[in-house]
């Protein structure tokens, strides 16, 4: 009877010196000392957003700020300040799309591809998706 209490306790003892070493080498412990993404990978990730997403803000407006989007808003009887002040609450993937469909469409007029009319028509549909999306 002695010999199984001192056994029981030998084992309880062996089991509570154990259970700290077992739990700071579980795969659970471990991932808590590590981080899947370390905090300057992080801060790279929020840097390379943010500039693209300024990037994309800028081409928008310098797009909207040619002459033939002032004039396109001008004959819509848009305001382009209420226009240029709704970019920065779109998105990211809105301002990504419109701004990539500016680019191409400035592309595409600048090598002959689009006629005035149809930069009008594309310029007055991304100020209506801007609008919409800004204020819907």
């Amino acid at each position: 009877m002695h010999f199984q209490r001192i056994y029981r306790l030998f084992t309880c003892s062996l089991a509570a010196a154990a259970l700290p070493l077992l739990l700071a080498s579980s795969p659970v412990a471990r991932a808590q000392d590590t981080h899947l993404v370390s905090p300057t990978q992080l801060q790279q990730q929020v840097q390379t957003a943010t500039a693209v997403r300024q990037q994309n803000i800028d081409t928008l407006s310098h797009f909207l700020a040619t002459p033939t989007a002032q004039k396109a808003m001008k004959d819509a009887r848009i305001d382009p300040s209420q226009v240029k002040n709704a970019i920065p609450t779109l998105s990211n993937a809105e301002l990504a799309n419109l701004s990539a469909r500016a680019a191409h469409a400035q592309s595409q007029f600048a090598a002959g591809g689009l006629t005035t009319l149809a930069l009008t028509l594309i310029i007055l549909a991304v100020v209506l998706i801007i609008l919409l999306a800004a204020y819907h």
